[in-house]
């Protein structure tokens, strides 16, 4: 399903095909940044990966949108590890941001990814789902490894291009729609 396509309800949660074209987490940080300057209460967490030369084994750091709080969510694992950096208890603590977005008035939560964690039903899995299930417009990133896990978790739901303009338009319509 694409954003331009129409029907009587657009879903209030969409997903960003993180494709590997461009850094999707710097935009997502400029995108919030524009919404919340606009007008838009934006919450929920950005990803930012130090030394990203270092692929999955970078150091992982989510940034609280509202407050600016940060929360490692990566393990150190050795260089001849095999397994995913992500610390599930990072991830934990991190999950009290999504968690309060549910309590808030917001136009938007952004969750910085449906990944690895989430495709086998932990990481922010519980709190996406609290949020769809409340209406509450949700924007997120996925891998073309994930997609298949996603369009499982969510039926049916925007897959938006990586193009900060089609998430807004994205936005846009749904802000309208909820009135």
């Amino acid at each position: 399903m694409n954003a331009d396509d129409t029907n009587d309800e657009l879903p209030a949660v969409a997903a960003i095909h993180n494709d590997g074209t461009c850094d999707v987490d710097a935009l997502l940080a400029e995108f919030a940044a524009s919404q919340r300057a606009a007008g838009r209460r934006v919450r929920g967490l950005l990803m930012r990966l130090c030394n990203a030369e270092a692929g999955c084994r970078a150091e992982m750091i989510l940034t609280d949108i509202d407050k600016g709080d940060e929360y490692l969510v990566s393990q150190p694992m050795g260089s001849g590890s095999q397994s995913c950096a992500a610390d599930p208890q990072g991830f934990a603590r991190a999950s009290s941001v999504l968690r309060d977005a549910l309590a808030a008035d917001t136009d938007l939560v952004i969750c910085n990814r449906y990944g690895s964690l989430e495709a086998e039903g932990g990481g922010f899995a519980d709190e996406l789902l609290a949020l769809m299930a409340q209406g509450v417009p949700v924007l997120t990133a996925v891998s073309t490894r994930h997609l298949e896990a996603w369009n499982r978790f969510v039926g049916s739901a925007p897959l938006l291009p990586p193009r900060p303009q089609a998430w807004g338009d994205w936005l846009d319509a749904v802000c309208r729609a909820r009135g």
